[in-house]
């Protein structure tokens, strides 16, 4: 998962330009983000023998290809390097992390989901080291936008986020959208959704044709946050969704709200999305969408290599306008993961070297040829029109184009990830009602807002 600019996500300006327009120049505020000790220095060799170890979760087969091949490129750059990686699923990540980092053998590097429960936590507790010297070093403050730097930013003591000093640097980009069986829709005779109105109104027609319409796996505790998060930036808006997930206005309570919690369970209770999903994981349902079992799956970019390597040219991708006149799609999204340095590592020189290397033009063509959204595509990249890789850059641009990204919603509060993931399953299962669910999201938030 993937993950966000929070004090307005990313800028339509900053965001475009992640696909070929020219970098702003940062403004991630205040913070010199010198550690203690040596300068800040590019020179790898000077460290020795170095064994650099790295903790991600690109467990999926292209994603994990596109890692290896890129480290296995930085040790040859660097003979005195070895990379020892160490790959996790999403959840397991999460759950491991800071026990890890909190040890007395840290990893070096490590992909840190931004947001309070997971970086903000790690920078609260100082187990992240600040990457503003690197940033200037290496040029990542005129190659990022500010708005996508804003995402892996926050003030020293992780209370304020979007802001302060940088602790991570992101190469994907991510929009969650709407994968879709072409034949599938075709022998329907549904025209690939554009907007969630027609997204909402082809699940019956496929449902009465025998075909369950969405694959949807909960087990990992993601996707719920994707469909779920659809479906509500439809129906709210992107100005509602930032305002609430920020803490500036509304509520979990208010109307938008709880309707999209009342589809969500309504498509559960028709039978719309796969049978007993709280037991299905992301990975099996992305597989049995990628059998031509299901005709679409809400997922994100991540999903792309996978997927346009199982369905070839039948399957494609379309973020969602919320209907017919909206100007352009609104949806979740920002950037993956965050490839941070912890503050134990004894080679900070040579952790930074490697976040340069896996962000830099040549990672970004490797991710781009692989059916990957590299963050800033590389020079003269230019997908073939009618790919599946054509239909994910031109989803990242028209959300972009419009600004209507919104945030990742389990960045909401510390604890926040482990409250909705729970609700979500709840409701789905039909264990809460849509009133129930939005309640207990309201009351974390509430609690988080109130200690501010």
């Amino acid at each position: 998962m993937r993950n966000r600019t929070r004090a307005l996500l990313v800028s339509s300006a900053g965001l475009a330009l992640t696909l070929g327009l020219a970098a702003c120049a940062p403004g991630s505020g205040s913070g010199s983000g010198q550690a203690s000790g040596a300068p800040a220095s590019t020179d790898v060799a000077k460290a020795g023998q170095v064994t650099l170890t790295e903790w991600d979760q690109d467990t999926d087969p292209v994603r994990a290809k596109v890692i290896d091949t890129l480290n296995k490129e930085f040790e040859a750059k660097h003979p005195n390097v070895t990379i020892k990686r160490v790959s996790r699923s999403f959840n397991d990540l999460k759950t491991t992390l800071k026990l890890a980092l909190s040890g007395k053998n840290p990893p070096d590097v490590v992909q840190a989901n931004q947001g309070y429960p997971d970086m903000g936590a790690f920078v609260k507790g100082g187990l992240l080291r600040s990457l503003d010297d690197y940033s200037k070093l290496y040029g990542w403050d005129k190659r990022y936008p500010s708005s996508l730097l804003a995402i892996n930013s926050f003030t020293p003591d992780g209370k304020t986020w979007h802001t302060g000093n940088l602790y991570g640097l992101s190469e994907r980009g991510e929009a969650v959208g709407v994968f879709y069986n072409k034949k599938i829709l075709s022998d329907a005779g549904i025209t690939p959704p554009t907007t969630y109105d027609e997204f909402a109104a082809s699940l019956p027609k496929l449902k009465a044709a025998g075909t369950v319409p969405i694959a949807y796996g909960d087990k990992d505790l993601t996707m719920g946050i994707h469909l779920y998060g659809v479906v509500q930036a439809s129906l709210a808006g992107a100005d509602k969704v930032n305002d609430l997930v920020y803490a500036k206005s509304g509520a979990w309570t208010d109307p938008d709200n709880v309707k999209a919690a009342q589809v969500l369970q309504g498509w559960a209770k028709s039978g719309y999305l796969t049978d007993g999903a709280n037991g299905v994981s992301e990975d099996q349902a992305t597989a049995d969408f990628g059998a031509g079992k299901y005709a679409y799956e809400v997922d994100g970019p991540w999903e792309g290599g996978v997927l346009g390597k199982a369905m070839g040219t039948n399957v494609g991708f379309n973020a969602l306008k919320p209907n017919a006149s909206s100007a352009g799609p609104v949806t979740q999204g920002g950037v993956s993961l965050a490839w941070a340095i912890t503050s134990k590592s004894q080679h900070p020189d040579v952790a930074a070297a490697y976040i340069n290397f896996l962000n830099d033009d040549h990672a970004s063509k490797e991710m781009a040829e692989a059916g990957l959204l590299p963050t800033i595509a590389p020079k003269g990249y230019a997908p073939q029109a009618g790919t599946l890789e054509a239909d994910l850059v031109k989803a990242w641009n028209d959300v972009a184009a419009d600004n209507g990204l919104v945030p990742y919603l389990d960045y909401t509060t510390p604890t926040f990830y482990d409250t909705l993931t729970a609700a979500l399953q709840n409701l789905t299962d039909r264990q809460t009602t849509p009133e129930q669910f939005a309640q207990t999201l309201q009351g974390d938030y509430s609690k988080f807002k109130a200690s501010r």
